[in-house]
């Protein structure tokens, strides 16, 4: 558990300051009136206890100091924790308060090794630990290693901060996490006190444990919390924020919201504090001068503290609170909220534009609803303007607010304006951004062939701190860098893309940046009812809203969906031809809200083009609890008519595409790019073996050889080598076949694939013995593997002639593995390939096919068993199945083109052999040895 030294952290670090602290720690016994913990004794520490022995946190608030005391004690209960335990490190902001070391100690057994005596001390350590999330905050670490430390030991430590800020005018406030569980402890106790005549208010969030006790001791009060609290309960991930409130208890002696506002007005005041002749009251005559439209006049104020002053948070010197001055905000060129807030004020009211400081809690999003009112339980301060009647939501630690942007509103949902007179918390307003946040342009070339890899340009377009982002990477990045970033990117609109080209560029004018990249990736059609069908619909499909309240105690909670956003989406898909027989599927129009968002959309369909334009707007914070099903049912009917691109009824087949092609040039424009992806990337395996992909799949099996090789030199795996040795068998060179073969055995000995390859090469090239030796030693090691040598074995022996031993070695690994579908459709292919027991071999092709979550290769078994049986029609309805499964397996299309010649149907017979040849060129060879001839 994580000990909260200070009240409550923040973003912009509004958390309390501290006035004439020192910068060393101080040792003093501890004050008075902090009531002591329970001794530690050594019937406390056995192998079961808690590995906290102790966590004891009291906090006094008198005077406008809260001075916070923590007696704490670790149990060295493993190697891990002494490494964590063997270095004390206290980190503290001496602008803020005092560090007071009261005890170090060592507990082991009943002895009590006093880690202070001879005057040891600490170490202070200077240094700034948040530069990297743009802090400085001048901590300090008091630093001291404990010597000697044992596995059984308690390290046991009491130490006090103190802070005293005068920003709060005398007010205090503090708040301390409670403990609940999984967390264990031997003694946990939180503890706060104030005088009895103090206005102070307290509330805890916490459900279950004991009850707090309040009472007055000794004319004070006191707040005592004991115990560790049960489990708190869970809170579905999607639950607005005010519900996932962390166990903790806070205590304030601000009466209301409108004390706050009060107290923390004056930081904010204005006058004076732009001198006149000073540098900034030239750029109030600047702005002055170049615009007389309040409105644009607002807008170059607002550019001017986002663009020319750069994000620092400043917490030195009081600064936790207390902004810096304008004129130090200018001259350093850098600030926090706080000080960024003032300079806009400043330049606002010189600018003769009402305008208030107003604070926000950014991170606890809406969870001020029911907190006690104290300046901790915000994180973040920005302005708020009037220019007629419009209010203007002005945010200085933002960057690339333009014109265009200056009437949009930030994600809180309520804020607290400073006011002298006090004021209450200010709901903002929930309004979409004037201009999207992001815009994405796909462009998807596949006038070549459906079946053929898309040829993708993608353009993204983002703005504010996205946009900044990017300008910053196109100056500063590496061509990795920003090569990565635009892979990242562009795989979130279309997956697995090899990148051809990427650029990134920035316009400060417009406060864009842009993201352009080509690449290359492959077909997204599917068979599904029927038809090839290709999804169009990014934006609805991605839509998520499957919110759980199954629970009774969350079923009242609502659903957050986020902060006022607008992207759009564009997507033009090019078609092959005219797009003649192309259709389109679901929903072309979208109207009403879908889970808090509305899609404004335009289809066109020109016949070769396919345009979606589609606009998203998050126009709701959340959604209510009891409408919940209904926008659950609405978003799965809309995600039900997903827009699709339907190919015609009969479309060409890859390898119709492949050919066509070929014929027309159409394969030059992939060439090209799939160069460019090399030289894009050419230390990168995958570019290598994408090509190789390519050219295999357009079936130039000679040319992807090359490709292989060179993934192979930059990376070599056992299934590159497969994958070569595949294409030497092909080019018909068993020498470097039988190379890569041995060398994938070398990579991988433990893998059957490798194996069975090797022993088919074997078998093949006149080595059976060798061959079948090899598996039979592998079968006699036993394991999960010996049914899939088994099956090679079959395989082994088939291929030899020998088909009794084939069919009995099969039925030996049926008997030990009964159910295996794979071993069922073994058999039946070898009784088919062998043309032995056909009887029963359709009865182990169908008990596989009724076993397997894949079917096509039963199918495709079953066929050959029909096939042998002269069961043509039966035969040729298997192969259809497949087929429809698996288009381009050339075994199935080898047999159906067999089947049709022997029917009589030589054009049809003659383009299922053509299309099996092109795909496997050595399928003849293959089917021969079964006697089996067109």
């Amino acid at each position: 558990m994580t000990m909260r030294w200070l009240t409550m952290g923040a973003v912009c670090a509004l958390a309390t300051g501290a006035a004439q602290a020192k910068d060393v720690p101080l040792y003093q016994p501890a004050p008075d009136w902090v009531k002591p913990a329970p001794p530690i004794t050594p019937a406390q520490l056995t192998a079961s206890a808690p590995i906290y022995v102790l966590l004891d946190t009291q906090e006094r608030l008198k005077d406008g100091q809260v001075w916070r005391y923590v007696d704490s004690a670790t149990r060295v209960a493993s190697q891990e924790i002494m490494t964590q335990a063997g270095m004390l490190n206290i980190p503290w902001q001496p602008d803020q308060g005092d560090v007071i070391v009261h005890k170090v100690e060592i507990i082991r057994g009943n002895e009590h090794i006093d880690l202070l005596a001879g005057g040891k001390r600490f170490t202070v350590l200077r240094r700034e630990q948040k530069l990297e999330q743009r802090e400085i905050d001048g901590t300090l670490t008091a630093n001291m290693p404990i010597e000697g430390l044992r596995i059984g030991d308690v390290v046991h430590t009491t130490i006090s901060v103190t802070n005293h800020d005068k920003a709060l005018a005398g007010n205090v406030q503090a708040s301390a996490g409670l403990p609940a569980a999984p967390f264990r402890a031997g003694f946990t106790r939180t503890r706060f006190l104030w005088p009895a005549d103090a206005a102070i208010r307290w509330k805890s969030y916490a459900e279950g444990g004991k009850p707090p006790v309040l009472s007055t001791v000794g004319g004070e009060r006191e707040l005592l919390i004991e115990g560790t609290l049960p489990k708190q309960p869970e809170q579905p991930d999607d639950a607005p924020p005010r519900f996932r409130k962390a166990p903790f208890v806070e205590v304030t002696s601000f009466a209301d919201w409108a004390a706050v506002s009060r107290t923390m007005a004056p930081l904010y005041a204005t006058d004076g504090l732009i001198a006149p002749g000073s540098p900034l009251a030239a750029e109030v005559a600047r702005i002055k001068a170049a615009e007389s439209d309040p409105l644009k006049r607002v807008a170059l104020a607002l550019d001017l503290v986002q663009e020319k002053v750069r994000y620092l948070y400043n917490g030195m010197a009081g600064g936790n609170y207390t902004p810096q001055t304008p004129a130090d905000t200018w001259a350093l060129r850098y600030g926090d909220c706080k000080a960024k807030t003032l300079l806009l004020l400043s330049l606002l009211h010189a600018l003769d534009i009402g305008a208030e400081a107003v604070l926000a809690p950014a991170q606890a999003g809406d969870l001020l609803d029911g907190r006690l009112a104290s300046p901790g339980a915000f994180d973040h301060v920005l302005v708020t303007a009037k220019v007629g009647d419009e209010t203007l939501w002005l945010d200085g630690t933002m960057t690339g607010t333009k014109l265009a942007d200056i009437r949009d509103v930030p994600a809180f949902r309520t804020v607290l304006p400073l006011r002298k007179t006090g004021a209450q918390p200010l709901a903002v307003p929930f309004r979409a951004p004037a201009r999207p946040s992001g815009e994405a342009f796909v462009e998807l070339d596949q006038r070549a062939g459906i079946t053929m890899p898309i040829l993708a340009t993608v353009r993204m377009t983002m703005r504010g701190q996205t946009g900044a982002m990017i300008g910053l990477i196109a100056s500063q990045a590496t061509p990795e860098q920003t090569r990565e970033m635009a892979q990242g990117a562009v795989n979130s609109l279309l997956s697995d893309v090899r990148l051809t080209d990427q650029s990134l560029a920035f316009d400060p004018a417009t406060g864009i940046g842009t993201l352009t990249a080509s690449g290359i990736v492959a077909s997204k059609w599917e068979r599904a009812r029927g038809r090839k069908r290709m999804t169009l619909d990014r934006t609805v499909a991605d839509l998520s809203f499957a919110p759980d309240r199954t629970r009774p105690a969350w079923r009242a909670i609502p659903v957050a969906i986020g902060a006022p956003d607008r992207t759009l989406y564009h997507m033009r898909l090019h078609l092959p031809g005219d797009g003649k027989g192309y259709e389109l599927s679901g929903d072309r129009a979208l109207e009403g809200a879908i889970a808090g968002r509305t899609v404004a959309r335009r289809v066109a369909f020109d016949g070769a083009t396919i345009s979606v334009d589609d606009e998203l707007t998050v126009v709701q914070p959340e959604i209510a609890a009891d409408a919940i099903p209904a926008t659950r049912a609405r978003v799965a009917l809309a995600q039900s008519r997903s827009l699709e691109a339907v190919a015609p009824a009969v479309a060409p087949s890859h390898v119709a595409e492949v050919a066509a092609a070929k014929r027309s040039g159409a394969l030059k424009p992939y060439e090209l790019a799939y160069a460019k992806s090399i030289a894009n990337n050419p230390e990168d395996k995958g570019v290598y073996t994408n090509r190789a992909y390519y050219r295999v799949g357009i079936y130039d099996y000679a040319a992807a050889i090359p490709d292989v090789s060179k993934a192979i030199e930059i990376e070599p795996d056992a299934d590159l080598h497969l994958w070569r040795a595949s294409l030497y068998e092909i080019a018909g060179d068993a020498k470097k076949q039988r190379a890569d073969l041995e060398e994938a055995m070398q990579l991988a000995p433990d893998r059957s694939g490798p194996v069975t390859q090797l022993a088919q090469f074997m078998v093949d090239h006149g080595e059976k013995d060798a061959a079948l030796a090899m598996i039979d030693e592998r079968i006699a090691a036993g394991g999960t593997e010996a049914a899939t040598y088994m099956s090679i074995k079959g395989d082994l022996l088939a291929r030899t002639g020998a088909s009794d031993a084939a069919v009995k070695t099969l039925d030996e690994a049926i008997a030990a593995n009964p159910g295996n579908a794979g071993l069922l459709n073994s058999r039946c292919w070898i009784k088919g390939t062998m043309r032995v027991q056909l009887d029963s071999a359709i009865k182990d092709c169908t008990q596989s096919i009724e076993l397997s979550k894949n079917r096509v290769a039963a199918l495709d078994s079953r066929a050959m068993v029909y096939f042998r049986l002269d069961r043509l029609e039966e035969a040729l309805t298997d192969l259809a199945a497949v087929l429809e499964e698996a288009p381009t397996q050339a075994a199935s299309l080898y047999m159906r083109g067999v089947i049709e010649t022997r029917q009589g149907r030589k054009a049809e017979g003659s383009a299922d052999l053509l299309a099996a040849r092109t795909i496997a060129p050595l399928i003849d060879r293959d089917y021969t040895r079964w006697g089996i001839r067109p």
